[in-house]
C-alpha cells in the first residue's frame, strides 16, 4: 500500500499528553525544549499537530490562543510555536498546517502571530499584514544607584495577592483589549513571581510577572501606565533572580529599550507582529510594553 503523501497526512489536535513530544519538536529544530511554556500553551489552548509517518513524534504542530467571546466565536485568537520537523522541512507541511488553521478550523476569526523573518513570507500568502514588531532582549540585568531611589510619584510594587486577581483580569482585558481571564487566572502557578503596581491612591495601574524558561527568566506579561511603572516593576522582577532575563518589548517602547541596554540586556532579535482579518491588534498598546509569550500574542 503506497502511504500518503506528506500533505495529505491527517491533522489533529493535541493535548497535555503530546507535551514531551512537542517538546521534542523544538529541540529537533534548535529550539529550547520549554516544556514549561508548551504545557501552559497546550492546557489554556488548542494545539494542533501532524504525527510523523515514521512513528517518531511530531512532524509539524503550533499552537492557538483564543480570546474574548462573542456570538460566532472569539474575538482574537494568536497563533504561536509553529514548527515542522527537520528531516519535513520545505515539503508544504507548513503551509498545509497554517492554512488548515486559518482557513477551516479558525475561519472569519481575526487573527494574529509573531512571525520569523523565515515565516514572515508564508504568512504574508495567507493574508497576513505587518502591523508592529517586538524586539527581543536577553541578558543579566544591573541594577543601577537610580533605581533603588524612585522618584515620588512612581508607583508602589509589590507580590500579588489572590485578592488581586480580578483587579489584574479588569485592568488586562482593559489594556489587551480582550478577555484573557483563562491565561491570566494561570500566572499564579505559572509564573515563579507576580508583582502588581499601584499608584497613590491604591488603584492598580500594573503588573508584571516573571517565568522560569531553561536557562533564562521571561519577563511577560507587563503591563505599565507609562515608563517609570514599567521600569519599577522589571526592577523588582529582576531582584528575585540570578537567571539572565528576557523579554519581548514593543519597538514603539524606545525609552524602555534604551534602558534595559543600558542595564546589561542585549538585542536578540525581531519578530513582525502581524494581524489577519483585523488592520492591528486592539487594546492599549502605550500600556502593554511585553506579551506573556510572544507564542500567544
Amino acid at each position: 500500500m503506497t502511504p500518503p503523501h506528506l500533505t495529505d497526512l491527517p491533522i489533529r489536535a493535541l493535548t497535555v499528553d503530546d507535551l514531551r513530544h512537542c517538546a521534542d519538536l523544538s529541540e529537533d529544530r534548535g529550539w529550547p525544549r520549554e516544556d514549561h511554556k508548551w504545557g501552559l500553551l497546550l492546557a489554556a489552548g488548542n494545539g494542533y499537530g501532524i504525527d510523523a509517518p515514521d512513528g517518531q513524534g511530531l512532524a509539524a504542530a503550533c499552537v492557538v490562543t483564543s480570546y474574548g467571546h462573542t456570538h460566532t466565536g472569539p474575538e482574537l485568537a494568536a497563533i504561536g510555536m509553529v514548527l515542522v520537523a527537520e528531516r519535513y522541512a520545505r515539503q508544504g507541511l507548513g503551509r498545509r498546517l497554517m492554512t488548515y488553521v486559518c482557513d477551516d478550523a479558525l475561519k472569519g476569526i481575526p487573527l494574529t502571530l509573531h512571525a520569523t523573518p523565515y515565516g514572515r513570507p508564508l504568512y504574508e500568502e495567507l493574508g497576513f499584514d505587518t502591523t508592529g514588531r517586538a524586539e527581543m532582549l536577553r541578558g543579566t540585568f544591573r541594577t543601577e544607584p537610580s533605581d533603588q531611589a524612585p522618584e515620588p510619584a512612581s508607583v508602589a510594587v509589590r507580590p500579588a495577592t489572590g485578592e488581586d486577581i480580578p483587579r489584574i483580569v479588569r485592568l488586562d482585558t482593559e489594556v489587551f483589549g480582550s478577555d484573557r481571564t483563562h491565561m491570566i487566572t494561570r500566572l499564579p502557578a505559572f509564573a515563579d513571581r507576580l508583582l502588581v503596581a499601584e499608584d497613590g491612591r491604591g488603584e492598580l495601574v500594573g503588573y508584571a510577572a516573571i517565568w522560569p524558561n531553561m536557562e533564562t527568566h521571561v519577563i511577560g506579561p507587563l503591563i505599565a501606565h507609562d515608563t517609570a511603572g514599567a521600569r519599577a516593576l522589571i526592577t523588582a522582577l529582576a531582584a528575585v533572580t540570578d537567571r539572565p532575563l528576557r523579554t519581548d518589548i514593543d519597538v514603539r517602547h524606545e525609552e524602555l529599550l534604551a534602558w534595559l541596554k543600558e542595564r546589561g540586556l542585549d538585542s536578540v532579535a525581531f519578530n513582525t507582529v502581524m494581524t489577519r482579518d483585523i488592520p492591528g491588534l486592539p487594546g492599549d498598546w502605550t500600556r502593554r510594553w511585553a506579551p506573556l509569550t510572544v507564542a500567544a500574542g
